[in-house]
């Protein structure tokens, strides 16, 4: 039996894509929500250090699965290596209701005005493909508003001298300074730089019906047990299926969408959870799988018009893709400095994400989430031995002394860093699968060092007795804050979608995920991603009232 038609199908049910089923369905629109994995709960809360979204060392816990879902990595030496969702050069981000929102640290930041302005504030970067956003901050700006008060963000940005402006306060205060953030606050004052409380998407007070954080050490990379975090699972998704237009259908794996003769989007193919392909015809297709499933779902959908895949007539889907890398520096204290609090990270400065000498961007720097265990095994100075009696003795001694800054530094997106659709290698459903090649712009590594640098200062005006770097390699950035795979822009020559986030070449056909971001800011993009989604669903509807979208 064919299914009912409905306006919009939606591919994708993370933070951009619960945004949009929002948005569209409180309007009236029908929509159906497909996603590939499953809807989580606080029931798969369990505390296993082994097995959370960041160290995976036992699967990928909130998905995808590693049997069914391969990948293709690429080294910088031109070795292929099939890869699983519990390995790194995989670049995973949770498969689930909510996507990576559902388990991530909550960071909240709104990006600032140079950071759509990459191009025009530092000129062409040698080797990059850095360039401005068709939009600027002021466009994003009412929407980042939205998005803070409608899905519920804490803190307090009010010492941030160097944040864009802004009309309203955060709707929540942030929580109580951990020991972490007493030692560090004064240390940075000290050296001239602005501190300020971290905006989360994370309750404080209770807030639209859900809980307070309960501050445990079980946060970034596990499911909330008391629902404080707030991702589209638990905010605009419940609030979509409630318009009674929206049906969210998990367990979902989209293979194509159906275009007719002339090329415009008729719906997906898709393989239900019960392995059965189907067909959903629908008004709109609206992609929201993330930078690398995004660019995959385009790529495989061919036609006599788009022989490369569905708005890649210049070469342009699954490019540019970056992350963030992650320089840190960590301070070995006399006393103890861990108090068990979640989340950990508190504490800020945004001195070092613009104006630095001889540098094209720069980095936010900020304490750690509390790290497990397991994961400090990682993180010991160079040295110390991997095991044994030295390496114990180091971790015991060292685990409740250390505090560690860090920071994601803006990358200099780069041409032949790169999604494309193996030739050889499909999943469990036949599908060509995401081959990932390339790697991060030497620029990108310089910044790095510099931020590391700036982080070990830091550390060390505060107290510490012994600090060391960690700085990044060379190879491909991907992982949770993957983007710019899709990028806007104004030149169908040089970009995928338009401002509006709708395909050059398809008009009924929109990406809406980090994936068109043209540079990724020196934050965690996610607040970016759903202030994003806000404008650019705005904008849909405004097309649809005109019947300008529809088929």
């Amino acid at each position: 039996m064919a299914l009912k038609h409905v306006n919009a199908v939606i591919v994708g049910a993370g933070a951009g894509g619960g945004v949009v089923a929002k948005e569209l369905s409180a309007a009236g629109l029908s929509v159906a929500l497909l996603e590939r994995g499953r809807w989580y709960s606080a029931a798969d809360c369990r505390k296993d250090d082994l097995c959370n979204q960041r160290t995976q060392v036992l699967g990928a816990k909130f998905g995808p699965d590693d049997e069914r879902n391969p990948r293709v990595a690429v080294d910088g030496k031109g070795r292929e290596t099939v890869v699983v969702a519990s390995d790194g050069a995989y670049s995973n981000n949770a498969a689930c209701v909510g996507g990576g929102t559902f388990s991530y640290g909550a960071m909240a930041w709104r990006y600032m005005e140079k950071d759509f302005r990459m191009r025009s504030t530092y000129g062409a970067v040698a080797g990059s493909t850095l360039e401005d956003w068709p939009i600027d901050y002021f466009d994003l700006e009412p929407y980042y508003e939205k998005a803070e008060w409608e899905m519920g963000v804490s803190g307090d940005v009010s010492n941030n001298i160097f944040k864009a402006p802004r009309r309203k306060p955060l709707p929540m205060p942030p929580l109580p300074p951990n020991r972490e953030y007493r030692i560090l606050s004064p240390a940075a004052k000290r050296l001239g730089l602005h501190p300020f409380d971290i905006p989360m998407l994370r309750n404080t007070v209770p807030y639209n019906g859900r809980r307070s954080c309960m501050r445990c050490r079980w946060c970034v990379g596990f499911a909330c047990e008391v629902n404080a975090r707030n991702g589209t699972h638990n905010t605009v998704i419940p609030e979509a299926l409630a318009t009674g237009n929206c049906e969210l259908r998990t367990d979902c794996m989209t293979r194509e969408i159906l275009l007719d003769a002339r090329g415009r989007a008729t719906g997906v193919a898709y393989f239900d959870a019960n392995g059965r392909l189907q067909e959903q015809t629908a008004d709109l297709a609206i992609v929201c799988g993330g930078a690398v499933e995004s660019a995959r779902l385009l790529l495989n959908t061919k036609h006599r018009l788009f022989p490369n895949g569905l708005g890649n007539r210049y070469d342009w889907v699954g490019r540019n893709l970056q992350s963030h890398t992650y320089p840190a520096a960590i301070g070995l204290f006399e006393q103890e400095v861990y108090d068990d609090l979640g989340p950990g990270a508190g504490i800020a400065i945004c001195d070092y994400n613009h104006g630095n000498p001889g540098l094209a961007g720069g980095a936010m720097l900020a304490n750690e989430f509390i790290r497990l265990p397991y994961q400090f095994l990682s993180a010991v100075p160079a040295g110390v031995p991997q095991w044994g009696p030295e390496h114990k003795n180091f971790v015991r001694n060292a685990y409740r002394r250390t505090i560690s800054i860090m920071g994601p530094v803006q990358e200099m997106p780069v041409f032949d860093a790169r999604v494309q659709a193996d030739p050889k290698v499909k999943d469990y459903w036949g599908i060509p699968v995401a081959r990932l090649s390339g790697g991060k712009h030497p620029h990108t590594l310089e910044i790095a060092g510099f931020a590391a640098a700036k982080a070990e200062a830091w550390l060390k005006e505060a107290g510490a007795i012994r600090t060391w770097k960690r700085l990044p390699g060379a190879s491909l950035s991907g992982g949770q804050h993957q983007a710019g795979t899709c990028r806007m822009g104004n030149d169908p020559k040089t970009s995928v979608v338009n401002k509006d986030c709708q395909l050059h070449e398809v008009d009924n056909v929109y990406v809406i995920d980090a994936s068109v971001h043209v540079t990724n800011g020196g934050f965690n993009p996610a607040l970016t991603i759903l202030a994003n989604a806000y404008r650019a669903s705005g904008n849909l509807l405004k097309a649809w009232k005109g019947s300008k979208a529809r088929s």
